[in-house]
């Protein structure tokens, strides 16, 4: 079935318009500024949380429960006939006389007709204030007077989510949710809060430090604080006890489970329209009441909501502003100028730690993630990516070894050993480097996790020494519990297993870090890392090539993986991919690698991570082969791999290939069947299931995936090539031959390109000649103009 039996995108692409609320999963969207935050899918469901959702929670959600996506933001009409309904289909799921819904740039608007009674409710976050605001308008299409009742409703979290969630019976006793009649609002809070893992050996004595408050500009007829006495017994949210009656029991709480419930009555004349908002924020608990109030008092006044609105329009509007492609393929121009750009400004503000598959409970701020999420927002607001940058470097030890993740509000996180996490934070780096031009931040002092301090280019030498302190005899790096593929993790857990990965990947570190130490004058070090480089490269090409490609790793007890004597996980595509990268393989090597990758992986969905799938769980191997066969790390078409495998045909020139998979993994080209796809049309999913199980075409885990970053990456710098160097922007498309041309429009260090790209001889790659202002430049590097200056730039390729 095709796509357009669930939604489309809006005509400026900066929408995605559902159609239908029973989609095949929740369909969500982000309301948030970079602290507070809100998941909303198309039905209302969804939660939110202030900096931190495991730690912060506001709201709360529950995961693998049926009916889906409950509890959320719900806005219950209830008739004097006593017939009730809610204006977001959930959660009470009447057949309607209209439904859509409005996933936008920062914004979701769900509108409905039911009765002949039309609704609306916009949800949004505004960029300065620790709040969402539901914006409702009704209007009564009937020739009659209608008097109606409406209740407003959430359920309450308080505090810290995975202690809400496996011991809730308990943690419920500290809730405290009482209503101010000044104020005329609910305030809510938690008397105990557990912020580090050690709770179970010294008890907590504190008190959540935010208070919560939730009002409407609606006179307030009823209200209440207790869940149950809102749902009543053996009831749900579809059939709520309070609604039903048409009356709540001003209930305040000071234990019990928690929820905030406003009852308003209003008279809708015939025809007649009348707007409302309702707020909820939350604010610290030092003087909650002072804080609260002038936001309560600004976000009643419609004029103010107007210009939150405005405010997160003109945020997204400048933040999508550069850069603006136009390609043959209209839906590489929508993933590059809007969704991509959207999905990585997502993942950079949330990591992999609130979604609907990533549930914001464990994994807390990945270093390795952040450090490739900076890309996106590196585009439009660098200084966030320093301040960004600055973080994760505080999370790694003077030795150069780092925390694998950490939470934000504590700064508490795991050490894990992963072969690969120190390296992410070099090439963070130098990307910020090469976009900016900033070397000053070289100089920044960052202290260490462990104590003590360092300028951000000892870090960066740290982080690649650590690694090179640790390589095994053969001089490869130990693949210890796991690389960048964290389901490898029983490798080399013994320090004798190599992953042939990580030391392609930490090649590619030399390399580059060996050039910014040259243009630094630090030509002794930039020596050693090339030195080093030559030795690991000689290394993984004495002992990791398999004939036609490069193996995977060597295992603890001898063996190998990734080999054609293996029966299972015989070829993996990310040994490929990064040997080109890096520039570790030969010329005929690299060629024969992608080509074999590229005749055992490549489906008509894109390529598998590895092939076949292991279908003998491999204790030796660890959770890959214990994973599904055609899911997940276990052969699945993954995205993340695929944006690498597109780097690296572009570094060989294989412009036909590379964007075939780009073509193949977009999403709205994915969800051709949006029934066996599932998740989201207009974000990239972190897998789709290949050939290798029955349900192939199903993707899982949307929106906190890597894949964005690298897809967009990937499209603007690779294929349509228009790529930072420290010297300025290195013009080097590699397109696919039946491409005429294409135009890109870039800011970079404050300058505005327009690019032109002719291909009049349909070739894949070659820059024949560059023009900058009408004069044709040598090499294929744009100098860098002053700031505020447009430069027109042409490019004949052949």
């Amino acid at each position: 079935m095709p796509l357009e039996k669930y939604g489309r995108f809006s005509e400026d692409g900066k929408e995605f318009i559902i159609t239908r609320p029973d989609t095949p999963a929740p369909w969500v969207n982000y309301i948030s500024n970079t602290r507070y935050t809100g998941l909303v899918s198309h039905t209302g469901g969804g939660y939110s949380y202030w900096v931190d959702p495991r730690d912060s929670r506001i709201t709360r959600h529950r995961y693998n429960s049926l009916p889906w996506d409950r509890p959320g933001r719900y806005v219950y009409v209830r008739e004097t006939d006593g017939e009730f309904w809610s204006l977001s289909w959930q959660p009470v799921p009447k057949e309607l006389d209209f439904y859509e819904c409005r996933h936008g740039m920062g914004y979701t608007t769900i509108s409905t007709r039911y009765r002949d009674l039309s609704g609306e409710i916009t949800y949004l976050v505004p960029p300065d204030d620790d709040l969402e605001i539901w914006r409702v308008r009704l209007r009564n299409l009937a020739y009659e007077e209608r008097r109606l009742s409406l209740f407003s409703y959430v359920e309450l979290c308080l505090g810290h989510a995975l202690v809400d969630l496996i011991n809730q019976p308990n943690d419920q006793h500290f809730n405290i949710v009482t209503y101010d009649h000044d104020h005329k609002a609910i305030y809510a809070t938690k008397n105990y809060w557990v912020t580090y893992r050690e709770a179970t050996v010294k008890q907590p004595n504190q008190a959540w430090d935010r208070y919560v408050f939730f009002t409407t500009s609606l006179p307030i007829v009823s209200r209440e604080g207790s869940k149950d006495a809102f749902i009543g017994k053996w009831r749900s949210e579809s059939n709520p006890d309070g609604v039903e009656r048409g009356m709540l029991t001003d209930t305040d709480i000071t234990a019990g489970d928690a929820c905030a419930a406003l009852h308003s009555e209003i008279v809708l004349e015939p025809r007649e329209e009348t707007d409302f908002v309702v707020l909820l924020g939350c604010v610290n608990a030092d003087g909650y009441r002072e804080t609260a109030y002038p936001l309560i008092r600004k976000y009643l006044d419609l004029a103010n909501v107007e210009s939150a609105r405005e405010g997160v329009k003109r945020y997204w509007e400048s933040y999508l502003s550069s850069p603006i492609v136009e390609t043959p393929d209209p839906n590489m121009n929508l993933m590059l100028n809007v969704w991509a750009k959207r999905q990585a400004w997502v993942t950079f503000n949330m990591n992999r730690n609130a979604g609907y598959y990533h549930g914001g409970l464990l994994f807390g701020v990945g270093m390795r993630d952040s450090a490739q999420d900076m890309m996106g927002p590196l585009l439009a607001e660098p200084d966030a990516v320093a301040d960004r940058l600055t973080e994760v470097l505080s999370h790694q030890f003077a030795d150069g070894s780092t925390l694998h993740n950490y939470f934000k509000l504590t700064g508490h996180g795991e050490k894990t050993g992963h072969s690969d996490t120190p390296l992410w934070l070099p090439l963070a780096i130098m990307n910020y480097l090469k976009e900016t031009g900033d070397f000053a931040f070289l100089e920044r002092i960052v202290a260490y996790q462990d104590g003590g301090q360092g300028t951000v280019r000892e870090h960066l030498e740290r982080a690649i020494d650590y690694p090179l302190s640790n390589l095994t005899p053969n001089h490869l790096p130990k693949f210890g519990p796991g690389d960048w593929n964290d389901t490898l993790d029983y490798v080399g857990r013994k320090g004798i297993g190599e992953s042939v990965w990580v030391a392609e990947f930490l090649c590619f570190i030399l390399r580059e870090t060996a050039d910014l130490l040259d243009r630094l004058g630090d030509g002794n070090k930039a020596a050693q890392y090339c030195r080093e480089y030559d030795l690991i490269a000689d290394a993984l090409n004495t002992r990791c090539w398999d004939g036609e490609w490069y193996i995977r790793g060597t295992r603890d007890d001898g063996g190998v993986i990734g080999s054609s004597r293996n029966t299972e996980g015989r070829i993996f595509m990310n040994a490929q991919s990064w040997a080109v990268i890096s520039g570790v393989a030969p010329e005929d090597r690299a060629r024969r690698c992608m080509d074999s990758a590229y005749r055992m992986l490549n489906t008509e969905r894109g390529p598998q991570i590895l092939a076949p799938a292991y279908r003998h769980p491999d204790p030796g191997v660890g959770l890959a082969t214990r994973c599904v066969p055609g899911k997940k790390e276990n052969g699945a078409i993954f995205n993340h791999v695929a944006a690498w495998a597109i780097l690296g045909e572009c570094v060989l020139g294989n412009g036909e290939r590379a964007y075939e998979y780009h073509r193949k993994t977009m999403p709205m080209n994915q969800a051709y069947d949006p029934d066996l796809y599932k998740m989201e049309p207009y974000v990239y999913s972190e897998y789709v299931t290949s050939p290798e199980h029955e349900t192939f075409g199903q993707a899982s885990h949307s929106w906190l995936t890597g894949s964005a970053v690298w897809m967009l990456r990937g499209g603007l710098d690779y294929i349509l090539g228009a790529r930072p160097t420290y010297d300025g922007l290195l013009i080097d498309p590699c397109v696919p031959p039946a491409w005429d041309g294409y135009r890109i429009t870039r800011r970079f260090r404050g300058a505005m390109y327009e690019i032109e790209v002719r291909n009049p001889n349909h070739v894949q790659r070659g820059v024949r000649r560059l023009e900058v202002d009408g004069r044709e430049i040598p090499g294929r590097v744009l100098p860098i103009a002053a700031v505020g200056e447009r430069v027109g730039v042409v490019c004949l390729l052949g």
